[in-house]
């Protein structure tokens, strides 16, 4: 059965649960057993439809309602041993990554998009240094100053890496994710804009024979940061594409239902954020050797893969529960 068809088969019982969920939330008197025996039935009834969905059609948009579903019937169900702190630890321990994972292509679109900004903006300026003007902004541009990493200190205490660039990303990316709304077009300027200023700025101090005191200082902290941009910038782009390919439900409840899943994806980079301004305050402008601070961008990238397979690990192991995600 094809999620078309089971969508027509099913559609009633589906939104059966939903309004009986509704009921419930704003109920005033107390819940009768009858109310518990028939969501109880719906419950177990829409999660084996999750789990047929789930093995044969892993990304379609009725996964996800039924994901959402089936969830928010559990929670009803279950609500009085469910803490705040385990509701916390399941989201980003699971859904979290399950979700990067069902939203993987466009958060590889929106690293996609970044990376072509940043070739072209290197292109750009190794091939004409005076391009830099016209690339960048003139406040970023005049605060370059690739000598600066022949300081006594030996860091970039440059305003262009430490604030300009990076810390500013946290506002880049609310900027990337809220751009969804324009269907993915301030989405698609943003990501590869900032690419490009990253591109030049990579330029100017490789002309300078600074680039391996320039990515020392850029990958310690930027691994994280810019994994977080990419998934803020997939949860823009998908908002848009939801517009435009609805699927079976009507567009309106499909883009909300896309926007809604966006913001959890963008709720979820909120510690990678906190853990890059922690390396960025005590590592970036650190006297650590250069070998040291690669090393410690090596084992951010370790963590960030060991995270997002112990987080699909879960998932799979959750599959015989559906409804604790």
């Amino acid at each position: 059965m094809d999620p078309a068809q089971r969508i027509q088969r099913y559609k009633e019982d589906w939104s059966e649960l939903e309004r009986l969920l509704d009921a419930l939330n704003h109920i005033r008197r107390p819940i009768s057993a009858g109310d518990i025996d028939r969501l109880t039935a719906l419950y177990k009834s829409a999660a084996a439809h999750l789990s047929a969905m789930r093995t044969q059609w892993p990304n379609d948009p009725t996964t996800t309602y039924l994901n959402h579903l089936v969830a928010r019937a559990h929670h009803v169900l279950y609500k009085q041993s469910d803490k705040g702190a385990s509701r916390i630890g399941r989201f980003l321990g699971t859904y979290f990554p399950s979700l990067i994972r069902r939203r993987q292509p466009f958060i590889l679109i929106a690293g996609a998009l970044f990376l072509l900004g940043m070739i072209a903006g290197f292109a750009a300026v190794g091939s004409d240094p005076l391009n830099l003007y016209l690339v960048l902004p003139a406040n970023i541009a005049n605060a370059i100053d690739p000598a600066a990493t022949n300081a006594p200190r030996g860091d970039l205490h440059s305003p262009l890496v430490s604030t300009e660039i990076f810390i500013n990303n946290i506002r880049v990316a609310m900027l990337i994710f809220v751009s969804g709304v324009t269907l993915g077009i301030g989405t698609v300027y943003l990501l590869a804009y900032n690419g490009l200023i990253v591109g030049a700025l990579a330029a100017v101090f490789m002309q300078a024979g600074e680039s391996y005191v320039f990515w020392a200082y850029i990958l310690p902290h930027g691994i994280i940061e810019l994994t977080a941009i990419f998934i803020a910038g997939g949860a823009g782009l998908y908002m848009g594409y939801r517009f435009f390919v609805p699927g079976a439900y009507p567009r309106k409840r499909q883009f909300l239902q896309a926007a809604k899943e966006s913001v959890q994806l963008l709720l979820g980079t909120i510690p990678l954020f906190v853990i890059a301004g922690i390396i960025e305050g005590y590592v970036t402008p650190s006297q650590l050797p250069l070998g040291v601070k690669y090393a410690a961008a090596s084992g951010t990238l370790l963590l960030l893969v060991l995270y997002y397979v112990y987080g699909q690990f879960r998932a799979r192991s959750a599959l015989s529960n559906p409804g604790i995600r």
